[in-house]
């Protein structure tokens, strides 16, 4: 159960082993889907636990809308369909025939209007929030959505980009346009909060360009990570839609004076691409390194033992640890199975990433005591009492986010450089990768021209507090006042 592949030398397979042998996915049979097994599913669960209930304590309610959207409603807003047009599946029938073994379409089963299978919401929440808002009592409007997504990418990769993905869409209308940019930088800064703190990714913060920002949004603001090859990975967005999607589906409301006004919108998600941007971050080739305040599972216990005696002996002795484990909400397995040895389940929970490991024997059953092992620190082995170790398990566990997290700052440190011309930025780009800081003049033209050369693109437009020298665009020579991240991306 070792990988075969490198994260140094060959990262690409490296990713795809790691996620199949520490069965968190696998491919599907139907091209460009993944099958999220039961470990992945987990992991994803308890991203959904605690970001939900972060939603809700900032007034936010769960919904849930239908996957298939008719085809007009994607119609309504122009911009929104360009963007989404080349990524749609549609259902054009809606019965099938056996034709002597044969299963063909029945051609008199064709739909008055086509269905399109979900992109993204906002033209079918758009449409209801037509009939749910009549009143500024009815403001703001704050809903969540858990659900699944189609969209038909022509190069997948697991978690990354995926036919199907999970994800989590927000969606809000308020009263004016203060209220609804609050909204949006709002989220993003949740966002920001949550990845740092439970899944420990650091990210750049900042805000799309027109060229990149999300089909139908005045303003997308978004935040990137880089990950251990340095490539750029888009984790998290927050959309300002303006009034675009009210004056699509004519939605309306009498304000305070009596008025009829267009409402101002939001969106917002993010979607199970994290789980492919923690391994990344984090892991190593030895296999998954877990957050701890996301993992499944904190805390493997493994008997070490020789005979059945021993491990009944051993079984005794957990249950007092498994005892005070589950007082303090630590989640934890206790892996007494005697179909495989210690050494094959030490390599197992290594490559599934649980942060910690504790094995028990003779001897510390005598000295009453665990011998600690954290995933996050190779070879880390300790003996130390049990008292001690119930007694600070949370402290523990703090300190492995805390480590996890400085060593990927110090990864995304590293693959931050600023570019002073074009050569040098073409140069950065080659050796070096990772996000490139650099002066822009702010056209698509430039953006695309660049983008066509290096298959670079602006991640975020950033408000960087520092000065630098260069006062224009790297590529055109035109007066800059954009300070700009560019990056190669999954």
């Amino acid at each position: 159960m070792t990988l075969n592949s490198s994260k140094k030398h060959k990262y690409s397979e490296w990713y795809n082993e790691i996620i199949q042998k520490s069965n968190i996915a696998e491919y599907s049979d139907i091209k460009g889907c993944m099958i999220i097994k039961p470990y992945g599913l987990s992991i994803w669960e308890n991203i959904k636990k605690i970001l939900n209930n972060i939603l809700e304590k900032t007034g936010h309610k769960n919904c849930y809308f239908p996957l298939l959207i008719p085809k007009t409603y994607l119609k309504q807003e122009e911009e929104h369909i360009k963007g989404f047009a080349k990524e749609c599946a549609i259902i054009t029938h809606n019965k099938l025939i056996n034709n002597n073994g044969n299963i063909e379409i029945d051609k008199n089963s064709k739909l008055k209007e086509e269905l399109i299978v979900r992109p993204t919401s906002e033209t079918i929440i758009w449409k209801t929030f037509n009939k749910w808002i009549t009143s500024y009592r009815d403001l703001p409007l704050l809903i969540n959505q858990w659900s699944n997504v189609i969209r038909c990418e022509m190069k997948t990769k697991l978690f990354l980009r995926t036919t199907e993905f999970l994800w989590q869409e927000g969606h809000t209308a308020h009263a004016n346009k203060k209220e609804a940019l609050s909204e949006t930088k709002k989220i993003i800064n949740i966002y920001k909060k949550f990845l740092e703190i439970f899944l420990a990714i650091p990210v750049i913060k900042g805000r799309k360009t027109e060229k990149e920002k999300f089909s139908g949004a005045e303003k997308t603001y978004c935040l990137e990570a880089i990950m251990t090859d340095g490539k750029a990975l888009q984790i998290a967005t927050s959309h300002f839609l303006g009034q675009k999607f009210a004056k699509a589906f004519n939605v309306k409301f009498n304000n305070q004076n009596n008025k009829l006004k267009y409402v101002w919108g939001t969106s917002w998600g993010i979607s199970t691409r994290i789980i492919g941007a923690l391994i990344m971050i984090h892991s190593d080739s030895k296999g998954l390194i877990m957050p701890p305040k996301i993992a499944p599972t904190q805390v493997v216990i493994i008997p070490i033992y020789k005979t059945i005696n021993e491990l009944n002996n051993i079984n005794k002795y957990v249950k007092n640890i498994t005892k005070k484990l589950k007082c303090k909400n630590i989640r934890y397995i206790y892996d007494n199975t005697i179909f495989y040895t210690p050494g094959w389940k030490f390599n197992k929970y290594e490559l599934q990433g649980i942060p910690i490991r504790i094995n028990i024997g003779k001897k510390e059953m005598k000295n009453n005591s665990i011998e600690l092992i954290r995933r996050d620190k190779n070879r880390y082995i300790k003996n130390i009492s049990l008292k001690i170790f119930i007694k600070n398990i949370n402290d523990i566990i703090h300190d492995i986010h805390k480590n996890l997290f400085k060593k990927a700052k110090m990864n995304n440190n590293k693959f931050i450089n600023f570019a002073e011309n074009y050569k040098e930025f073409k140069n950065i780009l080659k050796t070096k990768g990772g996000f490139i800081l650099a002066n822009w003049d702010g056209s698509i033209e430039t953006e695309k021209k660049i983008q066509k050369e290096t298959q670079a693109t602006v991640r975020c437009v950033v408000n960087s507090k520092k000065k630098y020298k260069r006062k224009t665009c790297i590529f055109s020579g035109k007066i800059s006042k954009k300070i700009s991240f560019f990056a190669k991306s999954y």
